[in-house]
């Protein structure tokens, strides 16, 4: 019985790999995403696949993730610094989310850098995690996601002075950290994580084990949230892992919970 626990496990990932991959693909076939996105009862999948639960790290030292680590909802983004539609769930649904379920407990969010656009994807992805070296991620990620920042470009000079505006203070550590190793394995690990999901676009999601993908209205964000919370209260389970106060996590569009 022990050995067929991991099968299971597999099987689960992969049925979910095929459908999210599925999913990005519709949701980014040029057809068919405007009205997709201007539906607000579009949700792509109601399906949850409680294996995927453990993809959450849970960790209340992740400078790439706000909120409480033992909050009953966990959605995780697997997004590029140079994709519109993650700039505008960046701009325009996250900080409702955060505001709404971050500030309360209901809700963590954990980054996933998932660069798919090149080099310069590769290099601010790299230096996101550098900036969260410094305990900056958040704030380096407002300002990249800002109006009209992906259209300047993310070379050397741009991603430094990014990390300004962010407020990292240490900007030849910033430099430093951005050309490490340690930054490409962090942000290889998130990468493989999401193709291992079958992540095909950008920005991709798992809410406790239940994929979305695109930048979806904020209603489907709420509906796949509000869901997760009554089935983690039905269960009248907590989440496992250390706990962090809701202030303890980081800025997104103004709303402090750090």
């Amino acid at each position: 019985m022990p050995k067929s626990k991991p099968i299971v496990i597999v099987a689960g990932v992969a049925l979910a790999a095929a459908v999210l991959g599925l999913v990005s693909y519709t949701a980014t076939k040029p057809a068919s995403r405007d009205a997709a996105l201007a539906d607000a009862s579009v949700e792509p999948t109601a399906e949850v696949y409680p294996e995927l639960e453990a993809y959450a790290r849970r960790d209340a030292a992740d400078e790439l993730a706000l909120g409480r680590a033992d909050a009953p909802v966990v959605l995780i983004e697997y997004a590029d610094f140079k994709c519109g539609y993650c700039a505008q769930f960046a701009r325009n649904t996250e900080p409702r989310l955060v505001k709404k379920y971050v500030d309360d407990g209901t809700l963590r969010i954990e980054w996933r850098n998932f660069p798919i656009f090149g080099e310069e994807s590769e290099a601010a992805a790299r230096a996101s995690w550098a900036a969260g070296q410094q305990g900056r991620f958040w704030e380096f990620h407002r300002a990249a996601y800002a109006e009209g920042v992906k259209e300047k470009g993310f070379g050397a000079d741009r991603l430094a002075a990014l990390a300004k505006e962010a407020g990292v203070r240490d900007l030849a550590r910033f430099a430093r950290d951005a050309q490490s190793a340690a930054a490409r394995e962090s942000v290889s690990a998130d990468q493989e994580q999401g193709y291992s999901l079958g992540a095909t676009s950008t920005p991709s999601f798992l809410v406790n084990g239940r994929p979305l993908a695109g930048a979806q209205p904020l209603d489907a964000f709420t509906r796949a949230i509000e869901a997760a919370a009554r089935t983690a209260k039905a269960k009248g389970t907590k989440a496992a892992g250390p706990s962090a106060s809701p202030t303890e996590a980081g800025a997104v569009g103004g709303a402090t919970t750090r």
